[in-house]
């Protein structure tokens, strides 16, 4: 304690305001209830009992993003479904964070090559603060990436996370980038070709 000790009461805690908000703030994040694809799975193991979310304050999944200051994104992200991301995001109340889950969220997984109807990233979409990788990651990493966020929030200055209340999206314009195997037509039909020999079935 050192200069302070002795010239206080028994149970009298001093700090600052600052430090005070940013720790009710870190012990009730509050996320979003949706989940886009298999990784949302793993997020409702890690609220279940056995992991039980609700240790680090986190347990309170919210049904509408005026309520929720913590999106996790858990799943494949279509380009159909980036503007709903988008809309729910800017909806949820400064500060904000936002948590990528699974190989798909953090850069479009096993379609990143052909799956043209998949965003390779929903960083693209939304400033994401915190990656956890894995296909799809166990709870234990996503409770690791919760950790990551409440470090984050602890050290928070001027009560705010320090970033513009809109951030630019890059925007996709344009065809889709092929691969080489399929950007020029006579290689796709070659490709075709060599997949529907491949899939044949195997005679006895």
């Amino acid at each position: 304690m050192g200069w302070m000790e002795g010239r206080w009461e028994e149970n009298v805690i001093t700090t600052s305001l600052e430090q005070a908000i940013n720790w009710a703030r870190q012990s009730s994040m509050w996320p979003m209830t949706f989940g886009l694809a298999c990784c949302a799975i793993e997020m409702m193991a890690t609220g279940a009992p056995r992991y039980d979310i609700d240790r680090f304050g986190a347990g309170a999944f919210r049904a509408t993003p005026r309520q929720a200051d913590l999106m996790i994104v858990a799943g494949t992200v279509n380009h159909k479904m980036a503007a709903r991301v988008r809309r729910l995001y800017n909806q949820m109340p400064e500060p904000k964070f936002v948590i990528a889950m699974g190989a798909c969220t953090c850069g479009g997984g096993p379609y990143y090559k052909y799956g043209y109807n998949v965003v390779k990233g929903v960083d693209l979409v939304v400033p994401v603060d915190v990656y956890v990788p894995g296909c799809p990651p166990r709870p234990e990493a996503l409770l690791e990436g919760l950790m990551r966020i409440q470090d984050k929030v602890r050290r928070m200055k001027e009560l705010t996370k320090g970033q513009p209340l809109e951030l630019p999206v890059p925007q996709r314009t344009g065809t889709v980038l092929l691969p080489d195997e399929l950007a020029d037509e006579t290689k796709a039909k070659e490709f075709l070709v060599r997949n529907k020999e491949a899939a044949k079935p195997a005679k006895a």
